[in-house]
């Protein structure tokens, strides 16, 4: 199996992005990709879980740097239905005490209707995103417009395996001023759900 070389990430969330926007734009741009997700936050974990293209899609976070920047490295990618092991580990990613199971496995909607919606440590939070790719510096750029349960915002982010060469293009893109924020922070932010 290839060894997998987590990316380091900058990201902002706002309205807007000014000249750092139009500085984007100037790049050639890739394809548009759209996406509808679903994000599960836990009052008591920072682990990115959501769902994406039926597969349950659990990111950690490595490490941050002395420029702030975050190393997610993925951890799982698991198809429907979701088998009584699998869930173990999804809840044990949650840091949130497992319901009993009333069901061999289960299934996309059964996962959420039955072990996420009624789970008083865990909400849902449907993403909608359309995604403007570029390539800056050997980065992944992107300029994204979401809707978070239907409420429009925009995210700006650079990646790369190489962390200087993302402070590099935030510094040259006009982007340093904003602040960096991770999807999970933006959408316990959203919802209300404190950071933990």
């Amino acid at each position: 199996m290839a060894e997998i070389i987590a990316r380091w990430e900058w990201r902002a969330f706002g309205d807007a992005f000014g000249a750092a926007e139009k500085n984007i734009l100037s790049f050639p741009q890739d394809k548009v990709r759209n996406s509808s997700e679903v994000y599960i936050l836990s009052r008591n974990s920072m682990d990115n879980t959501k769902i994406r293209d039926m597969l349950m899609d659990i990111k950690t976070l490595r490490q941050v740097n002395g420029d702030k920047l975050e190393q997610w490295f993925p951890v799982m990618k698991a198809g429907f239905p979701l088998a009584h092991a699998v869930l173990a580990d999804v809840f044990k990613a949650w840091k949130a005490a497992p319901p009993r199971f009333a069901r061999g496995a289960y299934g996309y909607e059964e996962f959420l209707n039955e072990l996420v919606a009624p789970h008083s440590d865990l909400r849902m939070v449907r993403v909608d995103k359309e995604r403007r790719g570029f390539m800056i510096n050997g980065c992944i750029v992107e300029i994204a417009d979401l809707k978070f349960d239907g409420k429009p915002v925009r995210t700006v982010a650079v990646e790369k395996e190489d962390p200087a060469a993302v402070m590099q293009t935030v510094r040259q893109l006009g982007l340093e001023g904003f602040e960096n924020v991770n999807y999970l922070k933006a959408l316990k932010r959203f919802v209300g759900m404190g950071i933990v």
